[in-house]
């Protein structure tokens, strides 16, 4: 009776990590939006940081601002000081 519980044991475990498994690749190909391929920032910033939303990306500078532009467009829509 051991035995069988731990053969079932066993092969529940294995289907579950399969499970988890597929469900990872899965979710991790979703496809993103596609990035651009340059970003021209203001003269002297250095970029820090990336992020981005729903049609938007923003790059946080050494110059501590945070430069929002359209995804689209790329156009700069707003730059945010950081104090």
């Amino acid at each position: 009776m051991l035995r069988v519980l731990v053969t079932v044991l066993s092969v529940v475990m294995i289907v579950g990590f399969i499970v988890l498994i597929a469900l990872f690749v899965i979710r991790f190909k979703v496809t993103q939006p596609p990035l651009p391929d340059e970003i021209i920032l203001p003269q002297g910033a250095k970029a820090t940081a990336f992020t981005r939303g729903d049609g938007w990306y923003a790059i946080v500078t050494d110059d501590q601002q945070i430069l929002i532009f359209d995804s689209t467009s790329e156009a700069l829509i707003k730059t945010v000081p950081i104090y």
